[in-house]
């Protein structure tokens, strides 16, 4: 066994561990070791970026392509990002699972690799371009709502 597939094994079992180790008894939903230490500010969405890192790392040593390994780092970045928020976090952590999401990217791209790093380079596209339409979307509404507010106080 090389030590990349060696890695690749380590960090499936990895993923597993944090993003579905326990399920909610009656119900299909499950979560990991993630979810519980993303409850402690700060320090738990740090752990879980520098798990996500070692995806990464992995990814790299199999000879992923950056756009792949780009597109890992930011489903890790999204899941530390958005689980520093207070209570919304903690539930976007027990929903959005990045580790499993990364393996599951892994595991594509080595069944099919030009197919996944094509769909890599337009998500890196795609997302980012969505992101600024949300932003000028939403500053538009909040100008137009300042207008309307200190036309009404005028």
């Amino acid at each position: 066994m090389t030590g990349g597939t060696a890695h690749y094994e380590r960090y499936a079992r990895l993923a597993t561990l944090l993003d579905s180790a326990f399920g909610v008894p009656g119900t299909r939903l499950r979560f990991g070791i993630d979810a519980l230490i993303g409850l402690v500010p700060g320090f738990g969405d740090f752990v879980g970026a520098v798990f996500g890192a070692y995806g990464v790392l992995v990814a790299r040593q199999l000879g992923a392509p950056l756009v792949l390994q780009t597109r890992m780092l930011g489903n890790v970045l999204l899941d530390a990002t958005l689980g520093a928020i207070p209570v919304a976090g903690d539930l976007f952590d027990f929903a959005f699972k990045p580790h499993l999401r990364n393996l599951a990217l892994l595991d594509r791209w080595r069944r099919d690799p030009a197919r996944i790093e094509r769909h890599s380079r337009a998500m890196l596209i795609v997302v980012p371009v969505a992101i600024l339409a949300v932003a000028i979307v939403s500053l538009a509404l909040a100008i137009a709502g300042l207008i309307v507010l200190v036309r009404a106080l005028a």
